[in-house]
C-alpha cells in the first residue's frame, strides 16, 4: 500500500496480485461502503465492507522506484509509472502503452471538473470495449456513451435504448498492447464515453463521470477471459442455481391478472404434460396480490387463487416451482402502508415523511432496505406470506428505485444519504433479504432472481435482462446484450424468449427464438401481449412438432448446462462465451457462441433465411452434432437450417459430450 497527498486530494494504491486499486479520496468525504467486492467469500456484513478493505485479496509487494515526483514498479510484467502530483498513472507492455490516463485535468481533484468524481484515460484508436452489465448496441462499445444509471424499461429497443435494469460500471478495453478491465466501485449515477466527447485540448479520450466525490477503481491485468474471471472472483461466490431452473420455465402476466387465474395457473401443467414438455417451474406474475387493480406486494387475492398454499402443492406434486413477483415499493392504499410509515421504513423526505412515487397506477413509497428494521420487516413477510405456503425461491421485480430527487434520504444503516447515490443498492438487499428468508425458514438451494442488479448481485440472486420486444431485429441485439451480460460476472440470466412487449411473434421467429433460447441458461418464454395470445409453447399448434424436438433438445442438454455451470461458478468463468473471449481473431459481432467449453451454437437471426454460415473458432476441431466428421478451427462454412429444424451446433471434438 502507498498513501499520499495530491493537490489536496488523498490517493492510496493498493498493489494485489493481477490488478491495481487506486482511491481518491476528498477531505472530510464519508466513504461509501462497498456491498460488491467481496473476494473469497460468501458475503459482506449487512452494513458493507470498508471499500479500502483487503480481506480476501492476494496483496503484491513489487519493488518501488520513488522520488518527489514519479512512482515506478512492476505488477504481471506490466510496468507502471505514476506522476505523483497530478495522478498521471501510465503502463507500458512490451508491445507499447497498454493504459494511460489522460495528460491534463485526468481527475477532478477539487471540483476543476464540476461536481462528482471524474476519470478521463487515453483513448486508442484501435481499442475494442466490452462489459458495462446489460448496455445495448454492438459488443463492442466503443465510440458509444452510456448513461450509468438504471430504470425500468419496458418494451426497450436491445440497438440503442439507454439506460436499462444493470448498473455495473466494468469494462475491458483491447487494444495492439494489450488488454486490461476497469471497475469502478460506485453505486452513484454518471456517463461513460468510450469516443462520443472530443476536446480540443487534450488528446482523444475515454471517460467515466459520477456523482460520489471519493473515486475507488481497480485496474485489472490479463487476457478478456482473464480479465473476467479476475472481476468475477473479486465480487465472491456465485449463487448457485438449482437443477429444475435449468429446465423450461414458463412465465406470463395474463394467466395471474385473469380473474380464474388459480384455474389458468393449473391449465400451464395440464397443457405441458399434454404436449409432454418437461417444466421446471412458472414465474408467478403480480396479478396474484391485487385489490381491485391495484397490485399489493405480500397481498393474496383469494378470489383469484382461493388455496396458496394447495396451488404451491399443486406444481410441487407435478415436479414444478412457482416462483412469486414481489415489488419493494407499496401503494398508499395497501394494508401495511400505515404501519411501514409509523415505523419510519420508508424512504423520506426532509421531514421524515415518506417519499412517495409514481408506481403501477397510484401513488407507492419504496421500503428503504438499508434500514435494518424495514430490511428484517420484508424477511417477515416473505416467509410468513410466501414459503410458509409453500413459495420458497422469489422473484424480485421492479426494483430499479428511480428516485431522482436529491432531498430523499436513506437510513443507510445509520448513515443518512440521499438515496439517489445508492439507488441500485436497493434491489441487491433486496433480494438479499428475500434469500435470506428462504434459507431461515430451511430452503437449501433457494433460486432468486432479481431484475435490478449490481456487480456482487451474483452472490444472492441470478438475473434476466427485461423487458425486451419483438421482432426479428431485437432477436439478434437481444443475442448481443446476452454476450455483453457474459462478461459482467453472471452465470445463469436470458431474455424473455419471444420476447415480451409488442406483437405477436410470427410462426418463423418463434421457432428462431426458440432455436437459440435452447443454449441460454434460462428457458422461459414470457411475455404480456394484451391484444393476442401469451406466448407459450403452444401458440402455434400446427407446428407442435417442430417446437417438441426443440423441447426435447433443451431436455437432453440440461445435464451438460448444470455441470458446464457448477464448473463455471467454481472457476469464476462465464457460461455464455462470444467468441472473441476465447479466439481474439474471432468477430466480436458473431452470431455464434460458445455454451461452455464443449458447445459452439450457431443460431439464426435473419428472417427468411433457410441456411447459418459461420466461421470456426481458430483452435482445436469440430464436429456438426449429427454428422461424424469434424472441421478444423477456422474453417468457413454453411448448414441448411429451415425455422423447423434443430438449431445449428458444433461440439468441441477433444471433448466429447
Amino acid at each position: 500500500m502507498r498513501v499520499y497527498e495530491a493537490d489536496g486530494v488523498t490517493v492510496r494504491l493498493d498493489f494485489f496480485r493481477h490488478m491495481l486499486r487506486v482511491a481518491v479520496l476528498q477531505p472530510g468525504v464519508p466513504l461509501v461502503p462497498t456491498w460488491s467486492v467481496c473476494p473469497n467469500a460468501d458475503e459482506v456484513p449487512l452494513n458493507g465492507r470498508d471499500k479500502l478493505s483487503v480481506d480476501g485479496f492476494s496483496p503484491e509487494t513489487p519493488e518501488l522506484t520513488e522520488d518527489e515526483t514519479r512512482l515506478s514498479f512492476a505488477l504481471d510484467g506490466v510496468r507502471f509509472s505514476i506522476e505523483k502530483k497530478n495522478l498521471r498513472i501510465s503502463a507500458e507492455t512490451d508491445r507499447g502503452v497498454l493504459y494511460r490516463d489522460r495528460s491534463g485535468l485526468a481527475y477532478n481533484f477539487a471540483g476543476e471538473l464540476g461536481r462528482g468524481s471524474a476519470h478521463f484515460t487515453e483513448r486508442f484508436s484501435d481499442q475494442r470495449i466490452f462489459g458495462l452489465g446489460d448496455k445495448c448496441g454492438p459488443v463492442n462499445k466503443a465510440n458509444r456513451r452510456f448513461t450509468l444509471a438504471a430504470t425500468d424499461s419496458m418494451g426497450f429497443s436491445a440497438a440503442y435504448s439507454d439506460p436499462l435494469y444493470k448498473q455495473i460500471p466494468f469494462y475491458i478495453c483491447s487494444h495492439a498492447a494489450g488488454s486490461y478491465g476497469l471497475y469502478y466501485d460506485t453505486y452513484s449515477n454518471g456517463t461513460v464515453n468510450f469516443g462520443v466527447e472530443h476536446d480540443n485540448y487534450f488528446e482523444p479520450f475515454n471517460s467515466i463521470r459520477f456523482d460520489e466525490e471519493n473515486m475507488v477503481f481497480y485496474l485489472i491485468l490479463g487476457s478478456p477471459m482473464e480479465i473476467v474471471r479476475r472481476f468475477s472472483a473479486m465480487l465472491g461466490s456465485i449463487a448457485p442455481v438449482p437443477r429444475w431452473a435449468f429446465f423450461y420455465t414458463g412465465s406470463t402476466m395474463e394467466y395471474t391478472d385473469a380473474d380464474d387465474a388459480d384455474a389458468r395457473l393449473k391449465s400451464f401443467v395440464a397443457q405441458c404434460e399434454a404436449y409432454g414438455i418437461r417444466a421446471g417451474g412458472f414465474w408467478m406474475s403480480s396479478g396474484y396480490t391485487q385489490i381491485g387493480d391495484r397490485r399489493c406486494v405480500f397481498h393474496w387475492n383469494t378470489e383469484k387463487i382461493p388455496d396458496p398454499k394447495g396451488l404451491a402443492a399443486y406444481f410441487d406434486a407435478h415436479g414444478m416451482q412457482l416462483i412469486p413477483n414481489v415489488k419493494p415499493a407499496f401503494l398508499t392504499e395497501h394494508p401495511l402502508y400505515k404501519t411501514i410509515a409509523e415505523n419510519g421504513w420508508f424512504l423520506h423526505d426532509p421531514d421524515g415523511t415518506p417519499a412517495r412515487f409514481p408506481f403501477w397506477g397510484g401513488m407507492a413509497s419504496y421500503l428503504d432496505f438499508t434500514n435494518p428494521g424495514a430490511y428484517a420487516f420484508w424477511k417477515e413477510c416473505v416467509k410468513r406470506q410466501l414459503v410458509e405456503k409453500g413459495y420458497r425461491h422469489i422473484w424480485n421485480d421492479n426494483n430499479e428505485y428511480d428516485v431522482p430527487d436529491e432531498k430523499v434520504m436513506a437510513h443507510d444503516f445509520g448513515r443518512p444519504i440521499p438515496a439517489c447515490r445508492i439507488r441500485p443498492l436497493f434491489s441487491y438487499l433486496m433480494a438479499r433479504a428475500s434469500r435470506e428468508a428462504c434459507v431461515e425458514m430451511g430452503e437449501t438451494a433457494p433460486f432468486n432472481v432479481s431484475r435490478c442488479a449490481i456487480a456482487g448481485t451474483q452472490r444472492v440472486a441470478s438475473t434476466w435482462t427485461g423487458d425486451n420486444f419483438t421482432s426479428f431485429e431485437e432477436l439478434r441485439w437481444n443475442h448481443k446484450q446476452i454476450m455483453t451480460m457474459a462478461l459482467s460476472g453472471f452465470l445463469f440470466f436470458g431474455p424473455d424468449i419471444g420476447g415480451f412487449a409488442g406483437p405477436q411473434p410470427s410462426e418463423e421467429l418463434f421457432l428462431r427464438w426458440l432455436q437459440y433460447g435452447v443454449f441460454l441458461p434460462r428457458f422461459t418464454l414470457h411475455s404480456w401481449k394484451p391484444d393476442a395470445p401469451s406466448t407459450m409453447p403452444w401458440l402455434y399448434p400446427d407446428r407442435m412438432d417442430a417446437v417438441k424436438r426443440l423441447f426435447d433438445l433443451r431436455e437432453q442438454l440440461v445435464p451438460y448446462l448444470y455441470a458446464e455451470a457448477e464448473r463455471c461458478r467454481t472457476n469464476h468463468e462465464p457460461l455464455l462465451r462470444p467468441l472473441f473471449l476465447i479466439d481474439p481473431a474471432c468477430d466480436p459481432e458473431s452470431d455464434a457462441f460458445l455454451v461452455g467449453e464443449r458447445i459452439l451454437a450457431c443460431p439464426v437471426f435473419d428472417e427468411g433465411a433457410t441456411a447459418v454460415t459461420v466461421t470456426l473458432p481458430h483452435y482445436g476441431a469440430w464436429r456438426l452434432r449429427g454428422d461424424g466428421a469434424p472441421h478444423p478451427g477456422g474453417e468457413h462454412l454453411t448448414v441448411p437450417c429451415r425455422p423447423s429444424d434443430l438449431p445449428v451446433w458444433f461440439e468441441n471434438a477433444d471433448c466429447r459430450m
